[in-house]
């Protein structure tokens, strides 16, 4: 019995709220407005949203456009800051080995002595290098600009 009080309360307030609110005055309360302008309201948004969602594409791609140079750089960098770590992580690796650094160092130190002796002491010596460097870099060179011309 309790419960039947209670809803008939409940929807005579309900009923009294909407009453007001249709006799209201518009300098008194301010009144809500109809259901169909909030439809709309509602329809307009989503379109706007669907139009913006359906550019989305079109927006990436012009993005891309204008900002390539600076995608590729970027990119560029990572994969040196990568390999760089990479390589690093290879070369404390092999540090760690007990044997093998000493070992890497003798030879290192011993193609230089080589290196020296063969290449540097002598002036004949050296200009056979310095002609096998011009050759080796007219190879190159070469083989790029014949690469980019084809």
């Amino acid at each position: 019995m309790d419960t039947e009080l209670q809803q008939q309360y409940v929807d005579t307030a309900s009923q009294n709220q909407i009453e007001v609110l249709k006799t209201s005055e518009p300098g008194n309360l301010a009144m809500l407005p109809p259901a169909s302008e909030n439809e709309e309201q509602w329809q307009k948004v989503g379109s706007q949203i669907s139009i913006f969602l359906a550019n989305i594409p079109e927006y990436i791609g012009r993005f891309y456009q204008e900002y390539k140079s600076l995608f590729i750089s970027f990119a560029l960098l990572v994969i040196t800051v990568t390999a760089l770590r990479i390589f690093l992580a290879v070369l404390n690796a092999i540090n760690d080995i007990p044997l093998l650094s000493p070992s890497l160092q003798l030879i290192g130190l011993g193609y230089t002595i080589w290196f020296t002796f063969r290449y540097l002491l002598k002036d004949s010596t050296r200009q056979e290098l310095a002609a096998e460097i011009r050759l080796l870099k007219k190879q190159t060179l070469d083989r790029e600009e014949s690469q980019t011309l084809s």
